[in-house]
């Protein structure tokens, strides 16, 4: 879902409408105008009953919008940052920076919403006979509000997520058990469950005459279903970058030279790779002497100097510190090579033993391919040379998404504590 429109700002939260709410506005605007042609005092009077029809639709996104800011207000008093709050096809959603780091405060985030909406479900009923008193079409919209809100706070409590119920439902595992990652799991299981049951009982009362209703429930379903998809898809990438060390992942896209070695032992090592390498980036070219790593060089040498000091001048001459190349050990965990990658210029890594002596090197396609064989799925060899030429994530997978959404949800402090436990 893309960003939308923004409106306004409330306390530094962008407000944006997103264009499928326009859809569900104009729906509810009909579906609200024929319920208040239906009474005697908007019968005859086709103005009147649209008008209310469309201001029952509106402050039925006001009680939405405000639903979402008992969320996000409640979040900024928890210290995390709430990038917006969108309305869209479905409702409403409050994008934040990251979650909270512990599970009551995450519980109260998701709580503050439903109690929102039990609260204008409360003040509105209750006003409901006075406003019948002052003008019974009046009257007709307060209760129509009081109860829409009434619904909104009993179905979002429901405890599966993408709801609120689910977000609670996790706090409160995670609360217990101690894993986030545990009620992440409880919590997308009976989601799942859930959007499968509204589909079916959706599907049961368009059959049966349902109309809207039964659609309604049943896009619901399908969005829930969607929702949970995504999050199994994301836990299972998550667990593989956290089990997946970053040895048998590496490949070895380094070559070796002598440190007494010429400057033309590195020409002529590069015009016989520049075929096989074609459009490839070229190997890293690392320097020894007597079997001891000294460092590496590049081919700016062979581009600085004219071709007749090639013979003269050696590699030793103008190797760099080793320290220079972006490294990791062969032990450390998958997610922390990707977070490595994107902050490399070079878009590759040197794989160090325990040593500290290289022994591969890893790139994105070599992470995509140990994360798809973690999947049982075979990437054919044109694929990976093409995501290897590309320096990508072999079929777009969201590895760094799944991993900055470990770090926001607090998880990559829950791995690292069982690690050194």
């Amino acid at each position: 879902m893309g960003e939308g429109w923004q409106l306004m700002q409330i306390r530094g939260i962008p407000l944006r409408v997103h264009p499928s709410w326009f859809i569900i506005l104009v729906l509810f605007t009909l579906a609200f105008q024929q319920q208040a042609a239906a009474l005697p005092e908007g019968s005859g009077a086709p103005v009147l009953s649209w008008l209310l029809g469309l201001a029952t639709a509106l402050l039925l996104f006001v009680s939405v919008l405000l639903h979402e800011l008992g969320h996000s207000l409640v979040a900024l008093r928890e210290g995390v940052k709430v990038n917006s709050i969108t309305l869209f096809l479905l409702g409403g959603v409050a994008r934040v920076e990251r979650e909270c780091s512990t599970p009551m405060g995450s519980f109260r985030v998701a709580a503050a919403g439903p109690a929102v909406s039990f609260a204008l479900a409360g003040l509105l009923l209750a006003s409901q006979h006075a406003a019948t008193h002052a003008n019974p079409l009046l009257g007709n919209l307060v209760g129509q509000l009081g109860a829409l809100n009434l619904v909104l706070a009993v179905f979002n409590l429901l405890p599966g997520l993408p709801l609120d119920g689910g977000l609670i439902l996790k706090a409160l595992v995670w609360q217990f058990t101690g894993s986030q990652r545990r009620g992440i799991q409880v919590a997308t299981a009976t989601g799942r469950l859930l959007s499968l049951s509204a589909i079916m009982i959706g599907v049961y009362i368009f059959l049966r005459g349902g109309g809207f209703t039964g659609l309604w429930l049943v896009m619901l379903g399908w969005f829930g279903m969607g929702a949970s998809r995504s999050q199994s898809q994301t836990l299972a990438l998550q667990q593989l970058l956290i089990n997946l060390r970053v040895g048998p992942a590496s490949s070895k896209r380094y070559r070796v030279l002598e440190a007494d070695q010429s400057l033309r032992s590195l020409s002529q090592m590069r015009l016989r790779g520049a075929e096989s390498e074609s459009d490839l980036m070229p190997d890293w070219v690392l320097v020894c002497r007597s079997g001891r790593w000294l460092g590496y060089v590049t081919d700016q040498p062979l581009k600085d100097l004219s071709v007749q000091y090639w013979d003269r001048q050696t590699v030793g001459e103008h190797m760099r510190p080793l320290a220079e190349l972006p490294s990791l050990q062969e032990s450390a965990p998958l997610w922390k090579a990707v977070l490595a990658l994107e902050q490399s210029e070079h878009g590759r890594l040197l794989v160090t033993g325990a040593a500290g002596l290289p022994s591969g090197t890893l790139d994105r396609s070599d992470v995509g391919e140990a994360v798809l064989k973690g999947l049982s799925l075979k990437l054919p060899p044109p694929l990976l040379e093409a995501s290897r030429r590309r320096n990508d994530y072999p079929f777009g997978l969201p590895l760094l998404q799944a991993v900055m959404s470990m770090r926001a949800s607090g998880l990559l402090d829950e791995t690292s504590d069982s690690l050194t436990s």
